[in-house]
């Protein structure tokens, strides 16, 4: 019996749906709108612009899942443990924090709001609205998130299932009944459109879930009984490329709806109005409610998961710290933050992303290429110091022009010298020296021992 259990794999159904569960908690509020407003700047430069949305929105999180599944860790804190101890509580709180309570989170109830909403609240209770629906939606997702063994059923059964019908009705019309066929591409778009769609990417946050995500997901196929690891790590990279799939071919059609959007409407100054206007020109006041519902089943899912996976790595972090406190801090925070407004929400959580995205890409890097490269904490070590002083000049940079001025000048000035700098990739260059000099040191250390 027992070498019956450690040999089981799973079903085909279960895989199913342990990946529309993976793909559920992916696919919230910048998943809807940052494609959209990628296809409208694009215009004509859809394909470059899109396949560098997908190599950043896409790729990076199937190799965040693949890097948890082929270290055989349990998450994010085990991967960056591989540098040292400190900076994995560092870099897993950061993280968690920014896809959590700081960022992610208050950003689902600001979006699911504004976009599915706002159409039927006056403009006068507007501020009022969003605080009754911020408090609605988060005590929805603390309730679901109580039992984290039931996540699958609530998000990979029940919601995604019903949000991708909802969905394929409007991205149907997007396909069968074009609005337009786009316009000159905008802005960086018109110069670098590859580059342009892969820094875009970042604003969805998903290389970040993927390494977030990645407890859940072994804890769901360990609940189905796989208990062997390498069983545990290929279900688990068979279910991301199940997850991002999907999210392919729905970004794909996202962009269309945005890149045929300009022209019939005017430009937009992100990916909400877009959606918000395709809907009702399809459906009319149909379409609104249609919208709503899209947005908030899109959104209440993501934030289930994403209170689940912050509770459960805590607890581990912190196990002295009783899980139900830790999904009630990771409820509240965001509902007060959430009422901050979205503007303000992105102009500070941008320049942190910038940062902290490059310590991502090389921790599942390295994790990837680890039975190859090795696991040893020089080489780890040395190429996220090389990584993280750039990283810091490029979340200076995407602060707002308006704060370029003394030290942040100064370092700015500095990290023009980097090739890459002004598009956001700057840390390529000196990550790939830290890489080669740690693949020396690891090589000197061994010789010596």
């Amino acid at each position: 019996m027992g070498i019956k259990m450690m040999n089981k794999k799973l079903s085909g159904r279960d895989m199913l749906f342990i990946g529309m569960m993976l793909f559920g908690m992916f696919f919230g509020a910048g998943n809807l709108i940052f494609p959209a407003f990628v296809g409208q700047e694009a215009g004509t430069n859809y394909w470059p612009a899109l396949i560098g949305f997908l190599i950043s929105g896409v790729g990076l999180p199937l190799l965040g899942v693949a890097a948890i599944g082929i270290t055989k860790t349990n998450g994010v804190f085990s991967l960056a443990h591989k540098v040292n101890r400190a900076y994995a509580y560092a870099f897993t709180i950061l993280l968690y924090l920014c896809i959590g309570p700081l960022f992610a989170l208050p950003r689902l109830a600001s979006i699911s709001y504004s976009v599915g909403l706002t159409p039927f609240v006056s403009v006068h209770h507007q501020g009022g609205g969003l605080l009754l629906y911020s408090v609605i939606f988060f005590a929805v997702a603390w309730w679901f998130a109580r039992k984290p063994s039931k996540i699958m059923v609530y998000v990979g059964k029940v919601l995604t299932p019903a949000f991708l019908i909802l969905l394929g009705i409007l991205l149907l019309m997007v396909l069968i009944k074009p609005l337009g066929h786009g316009q000159a591409a905008a802005g960086s778009y018109a110069s670098v459109p590859l580059v342009a769609g892969f820094t875009a990417g970042y604003s969805t946050m998903d290389a970040l879930a993927a390494l977030a995500f990645g407890i859940i997901v072994v804890n769901a196929i360990k609940g189905l009984g796989v208990t062997q690891p390498t069983q545990i790590a290929r279900d688990t990279i068979r279910a991301g490329g199940l997850a991002v799939l999907l999210m392919a071919v729905i970004y794909g059609l996202l962009a269309l709806l945005g890149r045929n959007a300009l022209g019939p409407f005017a430009r937009a100054e992100n990916g909400g109005p877009i959606l918000a206007n395709v809907a009702h020109a399809y459906f009319g006041d149909f379409g609104n409610g249609l919208l709503a519902v899209i947005v908030i089943i899109a959104c209440l899912k993501t934030a289930i998961g994403l209170i689940t996976a912050f509770g459960d790595t805590f607890k581990e972090l912190f196990p002295r710290v009783p899980y139900q406190l830790l999904i009630g801090i990771a409820s509240v925070v965001p509902l007060i933050f959430a009422n901050v407004g979205l503007e303000r929400l992105l102009v500070i959580s941008t320049p942190i992303l910038y940062f902290i995205y490059p310590l991502a890409i090389t921790l599942i890097l390295l994790g990837l290429l680890s039975p190859i490269l090795g696991e040893s904490r020089w080489l780890f070590g040395t190429v996220t110091l090389f990584t993280i002083f750039p990283a810091i000049f490029d979340g200076l940079n995407a602060m707002p022009a308006s704060l370029h001025t003394g030290w942040v000048a100064t370092l700015l000035h500095i990290g023009n010298w980097l090739p890459g700098f002004s598009m956001g990739l700057g840390w390529t260059v000196p990550a790939l020296i830290g890489l080669v000099l740690g693949l020396g040191l690891q090589r000197v250390y061994r010789q010596t021992r």
